[in-house]
């Protein structure tokens, strides 16, 4: 069973940044997909971010150039660095671990969200 445990949510002020930080048991980081998800009240969940098992990353077009998603194989962690943050940023953030195919990331597992809020 992979387990997920978001952390580094928080309240910020627009234009600033938070790194939040997902800790992967069960499973190696190196060897499944992971990305990122958000989802704002009353909205559906948004695919933010994907890194494949061979590093290769891609973004919604909406953070492009202001959020990073990376991962330490070594620590079996994945992490998002969001800078310039935006009020629209504001969400529920989720950190998956599944399958990438070409820029098409599938989820299999979700942890249980951490909140960023970013006021204006």
């Amino acid at each position: 069973q992979v387990q997920l445990v978001e952390s580094g949510g928080g309240f910020v002020q627009a234009g600033e940044s938070l790194r939040l930080s997902c800790e992967v048991s069960g499973s190696d980081s190196t060897i499944m997909a992971a990305g990122w998800y958000r989802q704002a009240p009353g909205k559906q969940r948004e695919w933010v971010a994907a890194i494949s098992r061979g590093g290769r990353t891609n973004y919604v077009d909406s953070v492009k150039g202001r959020f990073t998603i990376s991962r330490d194989n070594a620590k079996n962690s994945i992490y998002l660095q969001m800078n310039s943050l935006k009020a629209e940023d504001t969400a529920v953030y989720y950190c998956t671990v599944g399958n990438a195919l070409g820029t098409e990331y599938y989820p299999d597992t979700w942890g249980q969200g951490t909140q960023v809020t970013v006021s204006s």
